[in-house]
Order: C-alpha cells, then structure tokens, then sequence
C-alpha cells in the first residue's frame, strides 16, 4: 500500500459518532433493496437521471429496469457513489443489471434477518455510537450500547409560538410555555440525555432585542422570546443545545437551502448570554463559514456535521479547510449520516471518512500540519468533539 492509501485506511478504522440519525432501535436494517436504493438523498439523484416517481408502484421488473437506466445516468453523482460503495463493501455485489439487483435484495434480505448485522455494519467503521432524536427509537436492539438521545423539541416551539400568540393574556401563556420549557427540559436531564435538538425557520427578531408582549409581539419576535427559555432552562439543568439552519419550507411544498447571511448574527445574542453548549450544524453552503465564525467568537459554540444540502464532496473540503485553520478539532464534529438504515449510515460515513483523509492528507503534503497533527484533527472531527460534549461514558 501507498503512504496514502495507508493513512485513508487508519482514519477509515479511527472511532467516530453518528451525531444526527433517523435510525429506529427495533428497525435498523434494511429489510430489502428498495430500502436502500429508495434513500430520499439518492431517489433525488435518480430521478433527476430519468428514475420516475412512481416507481414503487411498477412491476418489479418495469421498476428494476427504470433503476438501472437512472442508476447508469447518475454515475458521477455523490450519492451513486455511496450506495455503489455500500453493496460492494457490505455485500460484495457490483450493481450492473437485472440480476445483480436481484443478488442484491436477497443478500439485503437475508442480512436482516442476522440477529449481529446492524453492530457488524457500525463495527466496519468503528462507530461507537449513534444519535436520534425521538426517545422510543432509542433502545437500539442487537447492538453493543443503546442510542444517544437528542429529543427534538421543534415541533413544540411553533405551537407555543401560536398559543401565546392567539391567547387574550399572552403573557401569561408565555409563563406557562416558560415553566413547560424547564420541566421538560429537567425530565430529560434527568433521564440522561445530554441536551435537545430543534431546526429553525427564517424568523425576523434577534436574540440581542427585548420584545414586550403588552404591545402586542409577531410570531417570530415570541419564537424568539421561547428560545430564551429553552436556552435559560439548558443552562439551569446543564444541556447542549443543538441547532440546525439552513433549510427552510416556506417559499414552496419542497424543502429547499436558504443561504441566509443574518441566520447566525441573529442568535449570537443567544451564545453570548448563555453558558450553554450550542452546536450548530448548517445545511446551506453560505452559513458552513457562519458557524465557524460564530465557534471562533464563542467558547461555548461548536459546529456540527453537514447537513441535507451540505453533504457533498465541494462543502465538504471547503467546511473542512474553515474549520483547519480557525478551530481546535475538540469545537467541531463532522458526522450527520441523517441515514434511516444502519447500511446508509455506514456508506454515509465511509464517504466523509474518504474524503477528511483525503483532506488532512494533502495538507501534510504541502506542509501545513504534520502527521501528528492530522491524527489529532481526525479524531477530534470523528469522535472526540461530540463524545466531549454529549458526555459519552466511554469518552
């Protein structure tokens, strides 16, 4: 072997935490090859190659043939790459027609039903754990150590937001959503989990203003109002807060990237004021340099993995070469598989493996870090930096 295929085989061997899943404890294989090939990332590449949006609802045949076309026209794509890589690595099987898709789904088939597969998949690139965000996917079934567990409150920010905001005495439903914020924020201390998640939509206030509800506040300017809350109630029962920007829903029935410059500036106020862990994690190219920045100003910020439109090859290096030279590895993880199956989480994570090794390698080449360096900055990025701030037992 090379020096550089060496060293991209130790990082591929090196620990690291999956810090964004939508993995379910009891269900975490995937039980046939449409569980796999149907990943919403890659179904997006493919029908763009011709792949058509009914094709659950195709004779099998019909709907194998309308892959393979979309399969073969989508070579280049990031994602074809990825589930390339998870049926070779995992199963040994090249995808080239009709009958390796079958091969394919019987070996997928087959796998989940192997009492060891989801801990044999997580073992192939030593990831020691995995984080989801609902508490009954959390009792991961087969495997060596449960999840870790964000509970995600963002579903319940906008209906406190709408019911103080519809209420004729607002400022007492905000000190019921006030106190409802910190119990269940203590319930969740005191069940074990390190701190919550939430996204957030464009909003038009800013964390460094006051807003009155006497006279009258908009939607936005008390969603601000609860976020001071949660952050007030985190800080009292010691929880990270994690905070996801940069896709929103509003101009269209698709989630889409929104590069908003304002997004971090407007919750600095909220990092500045607050001894609360925040890690952000940012699915729009712009903001990737935001939330460095905001990490660089505030010891208590740390960026996160790429997210949803983030995750590509071209975000990544640049993510990877603002975080090199602004951040000690300990402010910044670099997992989000956002996977659902245990076989997406692992061809997620072997392609970001890939590429920080390809990375961290070119930049002992030229003589910026030396090999030590890159060592630490690996481990930090794959595991260290979320495994200090979760807590994790085994860190």
């Amino acid at each position: 072997m090379t020096e550089r295929e060496t060293w991209i085989a130790e990082v591929e061997g090196m620990e690291t935490l999956d810090t964004h899943t939508h993995l379910i404890g009891d269900k975490l294989c995937a039980q046939s090859f449409w569980d796999i090939a149907h990943y919403f990332w890659l179904n997006r590449e493919i029908q763009a190659g011709g792949y058509p949006a009914n094709a659950a609802e195709l004779p099998e045949k019909e709907r194998i043939e309308a892959f393979m076309k979309a399969y073969r026209a989508t070579r280049n794509t990031l994602m074809n790459w990825t589930v390339t890589h998870i049926f070779k690595q995992l199963y040994g099987i090249e995808l080239r027609d009709e009958r390796s898709v079958y091969e394919a789904d019987e070996a997928v088939r087959a796998s989940a039903q192997k009492a060891g597969w989801a801990q044999q998949v997580a073992d192939k690139l030593n990831v020691r754990a995995f984080v989801v965000n609902h508490p009954d996917h959390a009792k991961f079934v087969g495997m060596k150590r449960d999840a870790i567990l964000l509970p995600r409150i963002d579903g319940k920010l906008p209906q406190w937001t709408r019911a103080i905001a519809a209420s004729a005495q607002p400022e007492e439903a905000y000190e019921e959503a006030r106190q409802n914020i910190d119990k269940l924020l203590a319930s969740y201390r005191e069940q074990g989990c390190p701190g919550v998640m939430t996204t957030l939509p464009a909003f038009e206030a800013s964390a460094n203003r006051s807003y009155s509800l006497e006279g009258g506040s908009t939607e936005d300017q008390i969603l601000m109002m609860l976020l001071h809350a949660v952050c007030e109630a985190a800080e009292r029962h010691g929880l990270v807060v994690q905070i996801f920007v940069g896709v929103e829903r509003s101009w269209c029935g698709t989630a889409i990237p929104v590069n908003d410059p304002l997004k971090i500036a407007k919750l600095s106020g909220l990092f500045e004021r607050y001894a609360v862990p925040f890690e952000l994690v940012a699915a729009s190219e712009l903001n990737n340099l935001d939330i460095v920045q905001a990490a660089w100003n505030f010891p208590n910020v740390h960026t996160g993995g790429q997210w949803w439109f983030n995750f590509r090859a071209s975000t990544y290096r640049d993510a990877m070469q603002y975080r090199l030279e602004a951040l000690p590895a300990l402010k910044s993880s670099l997992i989000v598989s956002d996977a659902r199956c245990i076989e997406w989480s692992y061809g997620k994570i072997a392609l970001v493996k890939r590429l920080m090794a390809e990375f961290l390698f070119e930049q002992t080449e030229r003589g910026w870090i030396d090999r030590e360096t890159a060592l630490q900055v690996a481990r930090g990025w794959l595991y260290g930096s979320a495994a200090q701030r979760y807590g994790f037992r085994e860190f």
